[in-house]
């Protein structure tokens, strides 16, 4: 039965983020796709409108349980998700040189997007179980390693490094903030330097080059280079105040490469210039303190653990993104969230979101 007392604590802070936020998201992604003459995919923002409301559907579906059921669903949960990891690689269609999407009638699901949401959820299960005082031991730390490996190997399968490896960095700082014992968090850190080396080796040619392009864009300014050459462009061209919605000439053009997707940052910015960016990161930056705010004020390990591990992911998507668009990392094909087009990238920061929600309207219910 429906608690009552949660309607008073219904978190309208957080709704009013995630409404506008979206509002957003589908301005920018109207200009990104219809400025200009040479872009023919107008009906790509007005699907953006379809997910984002079924989203808030989805939203609304997620924080109506208790989220404590959780701690019991959270290893069916993963299983399925690893489950559909795997339909990927055998059933999934070759788009871009890639397996990435399952085709389920008339919609197509990512579901290396879907499992960010389950990793968090069974590790916050298995570390609200074995959180103590002294830190987790080499030992205490086998289990969530299997269970990061196995969604980043499938997923570096794909191939889709940069997923695979913001799925590491959302685990890694989940045990971080659980707390490592200092002996162990001292061999993990000499482990890690002296096999990053080696992983070299086993990188594919075109990711190589990014990392090449990355250190020196100059290197190749037709070819790999190109791409953030063309961001840095549109973003400085914006300056302070922008160039005026729709009037991006990078967009309109057609310079930008992937503008409504990965590259969506660079057509805000120009549009918008320094003023118009920083509120954006203004604004996603209040949401990330918000959730931390949920994690800190909670009173059970389970949605402490829970909280912190969305509001992360949301953190580092936000940080890779506008860092790659930026030229201060490698470009690795991440969302910016509620921003770029994907239907399952909006599922799954609006499950997030809903979440939050959830551990936010039940914290005043735990003994």
């Amino acid at each position: 039965m429906f608690d009552r007392r949660l309607v008073q604590h219904f978190d309208w802070g957080l709704f009013g983020l995630t409404l506008l936020l979206g509002i957003l998201g589908v301005i920018t992604l109207y200009s990104a796709v219809t400025a200009g003459s040479q872009n023919p995919q107008k009906v790509i923002y007005i699907k953006q409108i379809i997910w984002f409301v079924s989203g808030l559907v989805l939203m609304t579906a997620v924080f109506l349980f208790d989220y404590k059921k959780l701690d019991q669903w959270a290893l069916l949960i993963y299983a399925a998700c690893i489950l559909l990891l795997i339909c990927v690689l055998v059933f999934g269609p070759y788009i871009g040189g890639s397996r990435r999407w399952l085709i389920l009638g008339w919609i197509s699901i990512q579901p290396s997007e879907l499992v960010k949401i389950a990793l968090i959820i069974v590790l916050s299960r298995y570390y609200s179980r074995h959180v103590n005082t002294t830190g987790l031991t080499i030992k205490d730390l086998v289990i969530p390693v299997v269970l990061t490996l196995i969604p980043f190997i499938l997923i570096v399968k794909q191939p889709d490094l940069g997923t695979a490896l913001l799925l590491a960095m959302i685990a890694g700082t989940i045990t971080l903030f659980v707390k490592i014992e200092r002996r162990s968090l001292l061999f993990i850190l000499s482990t890690c330097a002296v096999t990053v080396p080696l992983i070299w080796r086993f990188l594919r040619g075109y990711q190589k080059q990014r990392i090449l392009t990355f250190l020196n864009p100059d290197r190749d300014p037709l070819g790999a280079g190109y791409h953030i050459i063309q961001s840095k462009i549109a973003i400085g061209s914006g300056m302070i105040t922008g160039k005026g919605y729709l009037k991006g000439t990078q967009n309109t053009l057609s310079f930008l490469p992937e503008q409504h997707t990965d590259f969506i940052f660079s057509v805000l910015a120009e549009e918008w210039g320094f003023v118009g960016s920083t509120i954006l990161i203004l604004i996603l930056l209040i949401l990330i303190i918000w959730g931390l705010n949920i994690a800190y004020t909670c009173r059970e390990p389970f949605g402490v653990i829970l909280a912190f591990g969305i509001t992360i992911m949301i953190f580092w998507q936000v940080f890779i993104n506008i860092g790659m668009v930026m030229g201060l990392m490698p470009v690795v094909g991440i969302p910016l969230p509620f921003i770029s087009y994907g239907g399952s990238s909006v599922l799954t920061v609006m499950i997030g979101i809903g979440l939050l929600k959830n551990i936010s309207m039940r914290r005043f219910l735990v003994e």
